[in-house]
């Protein structure tokens, strides 16, 4: 039986590249003849970049330090704070930013103060941060801003303060008068009444003692180096960004002449 000739694989046979394909030779040619289109494009987004960061104004971050008011520490939280600092930062967040910049706008005239501050309680400190970013030109008033703030801050915790010293006083005196009335009675009691009154006295003492204001550490200190984008960054961003862009333009302009082309045949 004679044997039937087995055809080869289809994709044995290789085909023709379609009309639609490209290799790399095509897009090397490309690149050469639109060359120019592609410097020029390049040159123009680096220039672009090189004035916008030769024009961009450094800006510095500002920040401000403020130890809040102390008591006594208890035993149970092992904390001496009148009043914790993530609570003071709630206070600045949701009113004394709004009313200090009313205040400040109103002082000067501006419309806006053109820079952003935020307050930040840093975990397991006494104190909170207040923090801006602006330009040199700017430094004065956000030193102003960042003063008017803690400013208010320390009013508040101030008048905390004195209730709590003058609640202690209170205590203190009548403790004193009770302790008094003990040593001048002639009960049997009285001897235990003196140590209970007298231990009342010394840790009522001890919390007036241990009493202190909050104070502002540190306002509007400037960094020493320049925040944000760099304009090295910029411009290296700039080379990466042109690089694509041009590489783009060039197969844009090549595929719209193809068009064009094929257009003028078919017409």
């Amino acid at each position: 039986m004679a044997n039937t000739p087995t055809q080869p694989p289809e994709h044995y046979y290789p085909r023709p590249p379609a009309d639609d394909e490209i290799s790399l030779v095509d897009i090397t040619l490309i690149l050469v003849r639109r060359w120019k289109m592609m410097a020029g494009v390049f040159v123009v987004i680096v220039l672009l970049a090189l004035a916008f960061a030769l024009t961009k104004a450094d800006s510095y971050r500002y920040v401000s330090v403020y130890h809040v008011a102390e008591r006594q520490p208890s035993e149970e939280a092992g904390v001496g704070l009148l009043e914790t600092p993530e609570s003071v930062v709630a206070k600045i967040d949701n009113y004394y930013f709004d009313m200090v910049t009313s205040q400040l706008l109103e002082e000067k005239p501006l419309d806006r103060l053109g820079f952003e501050t935020t307050a930040k309680a840093p975990e397991n400190v006494a104190f909170l941060t207040l923090s801006s970013e602006a330009g040199e030109d700017r430094a004065e008033l956000v030193t102003e801003y960042h003063q008017k703030l803690l400013d208010t801050v320390k009013a508040d915790q101030d008048e905390l303060v004195a209730k709590r010293r003058e609640t202690l006083e209170q205590q203190l005196a009548s403790a004193n008068e009770s302790l008094e009335a003990a040593k001048q009675s002639a009960s049997e009691s009285a001897a235990e009444l003196v140590a209970t009154y007298t231990g009342n006295v010394v840790d009522i003492e001890e919390k007036l003692a241990y009493l202190a204001e909050g104070n502002i550490q540190r306002v509007a200190a400037q960094s020493r180096e320049p925040v944000g984008t760099s304009k090295a960054l910029i411009m290296a961003l700039a080379i990466v960004l042109g690089g694509m862009l041009a590489v783009m333009a060039a197969f844009l302009a090549e595929f719209a002449g193809t068009v064009r082309k094929a257009s003028a045949r078919k017409g």
